[in-house]
C-alpha cells in the first residue's frame, strides 16, 4: 500500500483508536465519540487487520495497549495534536473580528501611507493581524497568484485577465537633481530638458521604472541610465552623491543634498491600485480591509 493509500486508510480511524487507548474500554470511547459501541469495535479490529498488528490486549470488556499499540499511540498523539494546531490556527486566520490579511505594498509606501492605514483600519478593528509583505509589483502579483497574498498595494494598477485591480489615487512624480546641480535652482522642469542627463533608476521589472522609461519616450528622449537600485531612497543617496537624476515619488522625509523638480510635462504621476486575484474567496478580514482600502479612493496618499 502506498503512502498515500496509507494515509487515506486510517486518517478516519485515528482519533478512534485514540480514544480506546486512553479509556482502555470500548463503550466509554464509543461514548465519547458519539458512536455505537459495535461500530467502533469493527473500526479498531479493521485497523488492526489493515495493519496486520495486534494494537491491543484484550480482557473481555477492557482492553490493553500491546507493545506495538503503545509505539502507534506515540506517533497518533502528535499527528492528532499537529491536525488541532493546524485547525485552530486557520479558524483563527478566518475570525472574523482577530483574524489574519496578508497585504503587500510597494517600498515607498511603506513609511507613510501604510502605517497611517493600518492605524486608521484597526481603530474599529483592534484585533486583525496583518502579514506585511514589501516588495516590488511584479513580484506581488505572483505572490497573490501563489496564494501568497490577500491583497497588494501596487503601481502600474495591473491589467491581466486573473487579477481584479481598482485604482485608488495617484502620486506626482518629481526629478530629483543633486543640490549642485545646473537645474538645482528651478522650481518647475519639462523633462525633456534632461534628456541629456545620466538617470539612475530601479531595476527593470519595477513599476517605476517602466513609467520613467514611458515619461522620458513621451517627453522624447531614451534615458541614459547610470546606475539601477531595488529602492528608491537608495536612488536618492545615489542623486545626492552626484551620480545622475530621477524620477521619484516625493520622500516621507526630505533628503540633504537634493532639490526635487516639479515636472510640467510630460505629466508625471504614478497610478496607485489594489490587486487581488480574481475568484479568490476572502475571508471576513481580507473582505473588511478590501472594503476600507476601496473606501479610500483619491484619499489613500493623504
Amino acid at each position: 500500500m502506498s503512502e498515500s493509500s496509507w494515509a487515506l486508510t486510517l486518517a478516519p480511524r485515528l482519533a478512534q483508536f485514540e480514544a480506546v487507548a486512553r479509556h482502555e474500554h470500548v463503550t466509554r470511547a464509543a461514548q465519547e465519540l458519539g458512536m455505537p459501541q459495535s461500530t467502533l469495535s469493527r473500526a479498531i479490529v479493521r485497523l488492526e487487520e489493515d495493519l496486520g498488528v495486534a494494537l491491543f490486549a484484550r480482557h473481555g470488556r477492557t482492553l490493553s495497549l500491546s507493545p506495538a499499540g503503545r509505539a502507534f499511540l506515540s506517533s497518533v498523539e502528535r499527528a492528532l495534536a499537529d491536525v488541532e494546531r493546524a485547525t485552530e490556527a486557520v479558524r483563527a486566520d478566518v475570525d472574523p473580528e482577530a483574524g489574519k490579511v496578508a497585504f503587500g505594498f510597494l517600498h515607498t509606501l511603506g513609511s507613510e501611507t501604510v502605517p497611517g492605514l493600518l492605524r486608521t483600519f484597526r481603530a474599529d478593528h483592534p484585533k486583525v493581524r496583518f502579514q506585511l509583505v514589501q516588495n516590488y509589483g511584479e513580484a506581488m502579483i505572483e505572490r497573490l497568484r501563489a496564494g501568497d497574498l490577500d491583497l497588494c498595494l501596487t503601481s502600474p494598477v495591473p491589467d491581466y485577465p486573473d487579477l481584479v485591480a481598482r485604482r485608488l489615487d495617484e502620486q506626482k512624480l518629481r526629478l530629483v537633481v543633486p543640490e549642485d546641480h545646473r537645474l538645482a535652482t528651478r522650481k518647475r522642469i519639462r523633462l525633456v530638458e534632461a534628456a541629456d542627463e545620466l538617470f539612475v533608476t530601479l531595476e527593470p521589472g519595477y513599476g517605476l521604472r517602466r513609467i520613467t522609461d514611458a515619461l522620458c519616450t513621451e517627453a522624447g528622449f531614451t534615458p541614459k541610465v547610470a546606475f539601477e537600485g531595488e529602492e528608491a531612497e537608495t536612488l536618492r543617496g545615489l542623486v545626492a552623491a552626484g551620480l545622475g537624476v530621477a524620477l521619484l515619488p516625493p520622500p516621507a522625509v526630505p533628503r540633504p543634498g537634493v532639490v526635487e523638480l516639479t515636472v510640467t510635462a510630460p505629466r508625471a504621476v504614478r497610478e496607485i491600485g489594489v490587486a487581488w486575484l480574481d475568484g479568490h474567496v476572502d475571508t471576513p478580514p481580507v473582505a473588511a480591509f478590501k472594503k476600507f482600502l476601496l473606501s479610500r479612493r483619491g484619499e489613500l496618499l493623504s
